[in-house]
């Protein structure tokens, strides 16, 4: 329920609605197809589908071998056979049936570095945008050591071409767009910072880049869901809290959380689902419930995804 404290809304939610402890929670992806919402946990290689209509108990998951990091629906195809998702060395389709994937395009091919410095990267967030095409970021992956500024953010297209759109990033993270689709929105966590572009519809380009918001506080802003009002609902790692930024750059609004590490978040109805990782080093219910995936109604809607245009 929201409450008024000085001109911030605050929501509060004290459990998850599934208490699943994930290693990383991430990428919530409202499959509206099948009112039916998937996720995944990147450490265990992971798809998690939860059916809103039958609950948490017939939760469903496909295990991988590789990293799996984020989802999308394909136009076209049934979402309850085919997505495309992030995978460790690029961009695939996945069969969830089988669990069997392929490969649509690569981060990296021989002639670039593909085996070592291949082995060192994974993919992280990303979406689709307006023309169909998938943006997804890189970086440094688990067990190579401290995160470095390696990673890079690239646009796929529907002829699985791969094209570079910034570089010499350390943890690059959501992507979005406004209701209007002339502004796209790219987060940077190791930087701190939202950026944002103003986006040609025409053709898809980008210009005018901004620092959209700057985040002050001891942790940092992770994934985030565009609602119909421009406002972007963005998780904080190591805060407890979703914020609610509004289209100037401001916070007007929080979501406060019972563990800290609150990795994205997804609109159902008026309803945000929120992922999250583990939290060994914390106590309490920080402790017991990292990794859950929480929900709660904030009283309004969020943007529809894009889905990607394969071979079109």
């Amino acid at each position: 329920m929201a409450e008024s404290k000085t001109d911030v809304q605050q929501w509060h939610v004290t459990e998850p609605y599934i208490d699943l402890h994930c290693l990383l929670g991430e990428g919530p992806y409202f499959e509206a197809a099948t009112n039916a919402l998937r996720f995944v946990d990147i450490k265990k290689k992971q798809v998690h589908t939860v059916s809103l209509c039958d609950g948490p108990a017939l939760l469903k998951t496909v295990q991988l071998d590789v990293p799996v990091t984020v989802t999308a629906d394909v136009e076209g195809r049934d979402p309850r056979d085919t997505i495309l998702v992030g995978l460790k060395y690029g961009v695939a389709l996945l069969d969830r049936k089988t669990g069997q994937y392929e490969y649509l395009a690569r981060f990296a091919n021989s002639a670039e570095g593909g085996g070592d410095q291949a082995a060192r990267l994974r993919s992280n967030d990303g979406a689709v945008d307006p023309h169909g095409r998938f943006w997804l970021g890189t970086m440094t992956d688990f067990g190579f050591g401290p995160f470095e500024p390696e990673g890079t953010l690239f646009r796929f297209g529907s002829d699985s071409s791969r094209d570079v759109a910034l570089s010499g990033l350390t943890i690059p993270n959501s992507v979005g767009w406004s209701p209007d689709s002339r502004t796209m929105y790219f987060t940077h966590s190791s930087a701190r910072q939202v950026l944002a572009w103003d986006y040609d519809m025409a053709d898809g380009s980008r210009s005018n880049e901004r620092v959209f918001y700057q985040h002050d506080g001891p942790g940092e802003p992770d994934g985030f869901r565009v609602d119909r009002e421009g406002n972007l609902w963005h998780a904080v790692w190591g805060e407890s809290r979703i914020i609610k930024i509004s289209p100037e750059g401001s916070i007007i609004g929080q979501v406060n959380l019972p563990t800290r590490h609150i990795t994205c978040c997804e609109f159902v109805g008026t309803e945000l689902f929120i992922t999250c990782a583990e939290d060994d080093e914390g106590e309490g219910d920080s402790r017991r419930y990292g990794g859950g995936l929480f929900r709660v109604d904030v009283g309004t809607t969020g943007l529809g995804h894009h889905n990607f245009k394969l071979g079109a």
